[in-house]
């Protein structure tokens, strides 16, 4: 039997890394059909496999465990996917059949034209190996491609064995674990991925004909434009038109509020009216003036207590996208592009992850102790070894398959460029703030009755910054000290106004916004969300423009105003100054304003009288509960296909009899016609 083991990553810059590391430097880079004798430290390669200048083929020996032992190894790797579901060639002319005949029509799986070398690569390796490890990326799209790198080895050899590693960064002992100990590929996840790329080439090409053909007859802009639909991509959009519409529909309302200041030891301390605010101005008033007539103010509560503020989770995909939109100035398509570079070169572990703890048996100390030797935060993280360490809080979230993004290895930072490095930093300063304490501090509370209305005042100091010194993307400062008082006390305030106010629209949708509703309401997956959102700027369904500053305070916080009448979403909104959904940012936050296309598509959708609009995420939200439910066990992919298809069925029918709703969105918005 053949002593040799093919290896397959899903790119070629991990087969490089795992080929150095599992050769321990020493690895032959040969093309097809072309064997360089002799060993020696990696050299620049010359030659790649026919037909592709990116994939290579590594020779060495490593030392694997039983049943294995000691092999020859031929490592070489993919591109991402090899194949790809299409229907049949009679299908893909638009004019070829109605669009509703595509939920029945045949698929089949056909090779990338650019990929069939990569996958006789595979083959011809195969002829002569004993097994097959796969190396792809350890979530159900790194299983889907796995599949696909069996099929083509059995394509070469069809008693093979297949196994395949799990390993979740590129440091060296990492890797060598996983050579040592494989594990099955999961055809649950495979049989996950295969139906929702069935799906999804099914939905995407039925409702996109329609939607084109149905809309080009409408002249103009419409003519010659390509109207996609995704079952991701529609809900995406949907969140940014209802804050659109919710910013639109906005009716501001005033409000009132009794604030009261008193000097004390040269400082001015300004008590809050425990009511809030009320929107009816003469209870403001009447209240108001039987606390003038009180005259006196009595001190009702004094508290003085220990406070904290947490130092963050470890961190996940979704955390990484988010921050790095709203603190990097990045899009997160661009922050992941940058996480995957670092990753794949062995700077930090991979970056697709929803788990938010640390498994115990990692050492964090010793990944600590590889960022002692950098300028800016070395001597911080040579403070945790010294003795400040705190093991990371625990989240809920654990995907089974990797741990939280972190730094695997240290790379001084100007080697990388400007936005690598801003990238490695975030993620470097995260997991050091994660393994430190909690900043400390100590909060004072005075709560003072004025006639009948209660009114309070509180201070922070800051005692221990802890975490806070290394991570400067929070804030947490100390307020102005309060002077003292005592329990029960009596005094005359120095000054008591009532002030007005005015309720604000919430802001539109910014990306950090936009990804958690986003992960909230199941659309997409961490590793896909910033490609679906990529996706509807692509097809100008909406543009981004920065958002400036914010809205302003214009009185004390409360509740929104009050929706237009017939206004979509017009309910509650934000108070200028106050934390609404779409306060803050600034600087050159994206955010998101839907086209007059974006918005007619939505508003169609939604006016058609739909069960459930293509526009809401709910649809697509139970698509993804049913995946995980294939990957548990407890439903096949067949009837996950049918079921779903089924219930897009039912809109697709529906949508076709109420295709003049939609053109009338599309008159009304994207043409301005008054109907």
């Amino acid at each position: 039997m053949a002593r040799k083991i093919l290896c397959v990553a899903e790119k070629p810059s991990i087969a490089k890394a795992v080929a150095q590391h599992l050769s321990g430097g020493s690895v032959n880079a040969v093309s097809q059909g072309n064997s360089r004798g002799g060993c020696g430290m990696l050299m620049p390669i010359k030659h790649s496999i026919n037909g592709n200048q990116y994939v290579k083929n590594y020779d060495f020996d490593f030392s694997f465990s039983p049943p294995w032992g000691n092999c020859s190894v031929t490592m070489t790797s993919v591109i991402g996917h090899l194949n790809d579901l299409e229907f049949p060639q009679q299908y893909r002319k638009w004019h070829s059949c109605p669009p509703a005949h595509l939920f029945d029509a045949p698929v089949e799986t056909i090779a990338y034209p650019d990929k069939k070398c990569i996958a006789d690569n595979i083959a011809r390796q195969a002829r002569y190996s004993r097994a097959l490890f796969i190396w792809t990326d350890c979530d159900r799209e790194g299983e889907h491609i796995g599949s696909e790198v069996r099929q083509a080895a059995l394509q070469g050899n069809s008693t093979i064995e297949i196994k395949r590693a799990q390993f979740s960064n590129t440091e060296r002992a990492h890797v060598i674990r996983a050579a040592q100990n494989p594990v099955n590929l999961d055809d649950r996840q495979v049989n996950a991925v295969a139906a929702r790329i069935e799906l999804d080439l099914r939905l995407g090409a039925a409702f996109t004909r329609f939607q084109t053909l149905s809309l080009k007859t409408m002249g103009g802009d419409l003519e010659d434009r390509t109207i996609s639909y995704g079952s991701c991509q529609f809900p995406t959009l949907g969140f940014v038109v209802d804050r659109y519409f919710r910013v639109q529909n906005f009716i501001p309302e005033k409000f009132w509020s009794i604030k009261v200041m008193q000097l004390r030891d040269d400082m001015e301390v300004t008590f809050s009216w425990r009511r809030h605010r009320l929107f009816d101005r003469m209870s403001v008033v009447i209240l108001f003036e039987r606390c003038l007539s009180a005259r006196i103010a009595r001190v009702s509560k004094l508290q003085k207590k220990p406070t904290s503020k947490w130092r963050p989770l470890p961190l996940t995909t979704v955390e990484l996208q988010k921050l790095g939109s709203m603190y990097l100035r990045m899009d997160s398509q661009r922050v992941m592009k940058i996480a995957e570079d670092l990753y794949t070169k062995g700077w930090i572990s991979y970056p697709r992850t929803e788990t938010d703890s640390f498994d115990k048996g990692i050492d964090l100390r010793k990944l600590i102790e590889k960022q002692v030797q950098d300028g800016a935060w070395g001597g911080y993280a040579q403070g945790l070894l010294g003795g400040g360490f705190k093991w990371p809080r625990a989240g809920r979230n654990n995907d089974q398959a990797h741990p939280p993004i972190h730094p695997v290895n240290y790379v001084a930072p100007f080697s990388l460029t400007d936005d690598d490095r801003k990238v490695y930093e975030f993620v470097v300063r995260r997991f050091l703030a994660c393994c430190s304490e909690d900043a400390k501090g100590e909060s004072t509370t005075v709560e003072i009755e004025y006639g009948e209305e209660t009114f309070f005042a509180n201070g922070l100091i800051v005692l221990e910054r802890n975490y806070l010194d290394v991570y400067p993307y929070e804030k947490w400062t100390s307020s102005q000290p309060l002077p003292r008082f005592n329990l029960n006390e009596v005094f005359e305030p120095t000054e008591a106004n009532i002030t007005e106010g005015e309720t604000s629209p919430p802001g539109y949708l910014t990306e950090p916004e936009l990804i958690s509703l986003m992960d909230a309401n199941g659309i997409g997956t961490d590793a896909t969300m910033a490609e679906h959102i990529a996706k509807i700027k692509e097809r100008e369904y909406v543009m981004t423009q920065p958002r400036v500053g914010g809205a302003q305070a214009n009185g004390t916080n409360g509740r929104g105003g009050r929706g237009g009448r017939g206004g979509r979403g017009g309910g509650r909104g934000g108070t200028r100054g106050g934390n609404n959904a779409g306060g803050g940012g600034g600087g050159s936050v994206q955010q998101f304003i839907p086209t007059t296309l974006g918005v007619a598509l939505i508003e169609g959708y939604d006016s058609i009288g739909l069960e459930t609009s293509l526009g809401k995420p709910f649809l697509r939200k139970e698509m993804e509960i049913k995946m995980k439910e294939i990957c548990a066990g407890t439903k096949s992919r067949n009837d996950f296909v049918q079921e779903t298809l089924e219930q897009y069925r039912e809109v697709f029918v529906t949508t076709q009899r109420q295709v003049e709703v939609l053109k009338a969105a599309c008159r009304k918005y994207v043409f301005g016609e008054r109907l």
